[in-house]
């Protein structure tokens, strides 16, 4: 396809100001998920298909993993590392990685021009390295790079991700416009990419991020990624004078504060919804971000937060707990793409050491029993009835019959802190039933989880604990002890009532996912209960430490 690109004076270039990206630690590695290996073959076969004709196959590889080195991420982290000045020849590197990709990847044929978010996230690369570049050594680069932005956000701006599939997909494709519109600001197109990335930018920071904070997206990984390229948007449309973001920014704070709600001790995140262990700009590197405070702690040392529009309780102690309660909605509709039906699930960790997990994702495509399991409900610490979905997966991004979570009695004290959260997601089985969860904490002793259930006919329930792979199980008289690495928790189990599976293949379970592409095996206490909703219920205990499990059973047992 043959395109005029409109003249753009170098000189215009340099005068607008980059945004501020900072190292957050030494890590120069690549992120690419693959090592220029495996997709190059895969890349060569459809470099020369117009892109609405390709058609993949089953040996193909997964088409998120072929995309991720295109974001050309890993010359991002390598260019914030460098001055260009002193360091002439990784940039002249840096500089020629770009450019074989534009060369290889001619505009609209091969795989690279499938999804209009993968383009607005290159062309931020883009951007960095015309702004770096000497226009008296390099003018036929200058020249093809103006080319691919312009290329990219005519394409962008014709099929945005809009409607019903709104997302962070939208928010890339957006940022892409910005910094395409400024290059390009002096012609009229340019002008109409720029304010259509702020109108699309603001309107969706009111979509994408709730009043408390949350993401719609229900997906902790999601949410970070979204926050990044906002504050990215911000600084470079404030420093330049392109627009007032002051708005803007109280909700990225209350957007950060959630975040780092599930942040402690300096420990990564619960892996709840989807985790593709994508960046927003590269592995070790963030745009300049405004943090709020620290979260407040009561008297007794608990920082217990409560997130209502997100569905989140997070309870925090001096002595090392960390618990997580999802009593939150599966996703952003009408779709629900990267949510999981993980309701009244929970996760805990203690002393910086993970104990009870949310398994992460595995893969999007290619396999699609796998991308089931770790969207699906036996995947997260909660209940399953009748080896079903809380909603019905239509695929491996669209979910149907969405459940209803929330969160219906709380009450704190100076001791204790009680939770009940109920969700509907099992009303639509022909005798319908509601799942309620009440999780009563009580620091430094013990954690009481109690299930239970109202509706109608049999049915069969299955509660599920997954273990990070480094738990080791050791069974100690009525209590199990999960030790990892010389820290411990134990769970009660008076009636041998749990089963230990781990890489089960048939059913699935007992698998891992620590990041995208990568699988093991875990171990998961299982336990299977046949009956009528009101007389059945699971009714487990967590003691935190070997020398309060005799006070905590004497609290378990005053609940049971």
């Amino acid at each position: 396809m043959f395109f005029r690109v409109p003249k753009v004076d170098i000189g215009v270039i340099k005068d607008i100001h980059q945004p501020n990206i900072k190292l957050l630690d030494l890590c120069t590695e690549s992120t690419d998920l693959n090592d220029d290996v495996d997709f190059k073959p895969f890349e060569k076969r459809y470099c020369k298909t117009f892109f609405s004709e390709i058609k993949f196959g089953d040996s193909d590889p997964d088409i998120r993993s072929v995309w991720e080195p295109a974001r050309l991420t890993s010359v991002t982290q390598a260019l914030v590392s460098i001055d260009p000045q002193t360091d002439k020849d990784e940039f002249y590197r840096l500089t020629q990685k770009v450019i074989s990709w534009i060369k290889e990847n001619p505009f609209l044929f091969g795989v690279h021009y499938l999804s209009p978010m993968e383009l607005g996230l290159r062309i931020q690369v883009f951007f960095l390295i015309l702004k770096r570049i000497d226009p008296e050594e390099h003018i036929d680069e200058i020249e093809m790079i103006l080319s691919a932005i312009y290329q990219h956000a005519w394409w962008i701006s014709r099929n945005m991700a809009l409607y019903s599939s709104l997302g962070n997909h939208t928010v890339c494709e957006c940022v892409g416009l910005l910094f395409s519109g400024a290059v390009f600001r002096g012609h009229k197109e340019g002008q109409i990419w720029l304010r259509k990335g702020c109108r699309l930018l603001e309107q969706e920071l009111y979509h994408q991020i709730l009043d408390d904070g949350g993401g719609a997206e229900q997906s902790i990984d999601y949410h970070r990624f979204v926050l990044d390229l906002y504050w990215l948007s911000v600084d470079f449309l404030e420093t330049n004078k392109y627009y007032d973001c002051s708005k803007w920014k109280e909700r990225l704070k209350k957007g950060e504060i959630f975040w780092q709600s599930f942040l402690f001790n300096g420990c990564a995140p619960p892996m709840i919804g989807d985790s593709d262990s994508g960046y927003a700009l590269g592995g070790g590197i963030c745009p300049k971000r405004q943090l709020p405070g620290n979260v407040k702690k009561n008297h007794q040392g608990i920082a217990y937060q409560q997130f209502n529009d997100s569905g989140y309780s997070i309870i925090k102690t001096q002595s090392g707990v960390f618990i997580t309660f999802d009593h939150g909605p599966l996703g952003m509709a009408p779709l629900y793409n990267h949510g999981h039906a993980d309701a009244l699930s929970i996760t805990l960790s203690k002393n910086k050491l993970p104990f009870l997990i949310d398994p992460g994702t595995y893969r999007y495509n290619g396999v699609p029993e796998h991308r089931a399991y770790f969207k699906g409900t036996k995947s997260h610490n909660t209940i399953c009835i009748d080896n079903t979905d809380q909603a019905e997966q239509l695929s491996g991004f669209i979910w149907d019959k969405p459940y209803t979570a929330e969160l219906v009695r709380t009450n704190e004290n100076a001791e204790s802190i009680f939770l009940r959260a109920q969700h509907d997601g099992y009303t639509r089985l022909k005798n319908k039933v509601i799942h309620e969860r009440d999780v009563c904490f009580y620091d430094g002793t013990c954690c009481v989880i109690k299930d239970f259930f109202s509706g109608f006919g049999t049915h069969v329930f299955e509660q599920n604990f997954h273990l990070h792979p480094d738990v080791e199980v050791i069974k100690e008289k009525n209590w199990l002890c999960l030790d990892n690495n010389g820290v411990s928790i134990f769970i009660y189990d008076p009636g041998n009532l749990f089963t230990l599976v781990r890489g089960q293949e048939n059913p699935l379970l007992g698998w891992y996912s620590s990041e995208y592409g990568v699988l093991e095996e875990t171990s998961t206490l299982h336990a299977v209960k046949s009956g009528v909703p009101n007389e059945i219920r699971f009714v487990t205990l967590i003691g935190f430490g070997e020398a309060q499990l005799e006070k905590a059973v004497k609290i378990y047992r005053s609940i049971d």
